[in-house]
């Protein structure tokens, strides 16, 4: 059912873990669907330096969080957000049909995180304003 590529990192995820103090954290799906994923980044100077995750969910949803977190290291956050599901699906070299929503929700639990790096920064900036 699952290819060589995403058993391997479903054995041996390397994000997988929190960012204590993240500067964005994003969080997608719902128990319902079984799957729920929270991505934590750190950024410097608009570069994405780390990011971690923990997901629940099946193989296919903790590889695409996975691969994603892989996927945005050293990107600056517009490129990021320009990762789509069909990338974090090419990076995996596919998922089972009835499990590609997994590689959508990495590409919105990346943007959720992005936002949420967003949100802090222009409370930050009001908060010097004052």
């Amino acid at each position: 059912m699952y290819n060589e590529v995403v058993m391997s990192r479903f054995q041996n995820p390397r994000n997988a873990g929190i960012i204590t103090n993240a500067d964005g954290v994003g969080q997608v799906g719902n128990v319902r669907s079984g799957d729920i994923m929270k991505m934590y980044l750190r950024i410097e100077k608009g570069v994405i330096t780390n990011a971690k995750f923990k997901t629940f969910g099946g193989v296919s949803a903790i590889v695409a969080t996975d691969v994603a977190c892989d996927m945005i290291k050293g990107r600056t956050i517009d490129e990021a957000l320009k990762i789509t599901n069909q990338d974090v699906l090419k990076e995996l070299s596919g998922l089972p049909e009835m499990k590609t929503h997994c590689s959508v929700l990495a590409q919105e639990v990346i943007a959720d995180a992005i936002k949420d790096y967003h949100k802090k920064l222009e409370k930050e900036n009001n908060k010097k304003k004052k």
